[in-house]
């Protein structure tokens, strides 16, 4: 193998960019842009107006939508998965609690947790719910397939006060 192709230096360029993205989640920084700017732009397209994703530091839904956003990056690149990054994500986004408990429902149901499903959404969307006691609830709208064939899932995300997902489910607890 040639040391300057680009299957040997990917590795590095990988765990790289995976620890910046670590880094970026520690900091609060939002990862959304980067989920988005995966999607494919035609040419013509370009023509359009700028997308542009914003965030506030400590609100709940920027807090959902930075948490999808890089899960789905994680666990979506299908010629290079990175697990290790979908586990630290969880593992900074989760109480341990529910970390225990997600990973039993994984095991009885066989499917990811977070995304309730074996693969990853083509697209979602995250909308604020509202307080619930201590806690707030986030919806995540999580949109399989693509064309005419597409599966809607709606997930409502619970967030403790201190901004760790505390619950996935798929009814509201409002």
């Amino acid at each position: 193998m040639n040391p300057k192709s680009t299957a040997h230096r990917r590795p590095g360029r990988r765990a790289a960019v995976a620890a910046g993205l670590v880094l970026a989640v520690a900091l609060g920084v939002s990862t959304q842009v980067s989920a988005h700017a995966t999607v494919p732009v035609s040419a013509k397209a370009s023509t359009a107006a700028p997308q542009s994703v914003s965030g506030t530091t400590g609100q709940a839904v920027t807090r959902v939508a930075d948490f999808y956003g890089a899960y789905v990056d994680a666990k979506g690149d299908y010629t290079d998965p990175d697990p290790a990054l979908a586990t630290a994500l969880r593992k900074h986004y989760l109480t341990p609690d529910f970390a225990k408990r997600l990973a039993v429902w994984e095991t009885k149901n066989g499917l990811d947790g977070v995304l309730r499903a074996q693969n990853v959404p083509a697209r979602w969307t995250v909308t604020d719910n509202g307080s619930v006691g201590h806690a707030h609830e986030v919806v995540v709208t999580l949109t399989y397939g693509s064309g005419t064939t597409t599966q809607k899932v709606k997930l409502f995300v619970l967030l403790e006060r201190y901004n760790h997902i505390a619950d996935i489910t798929t009814t509201s607890s409002r």
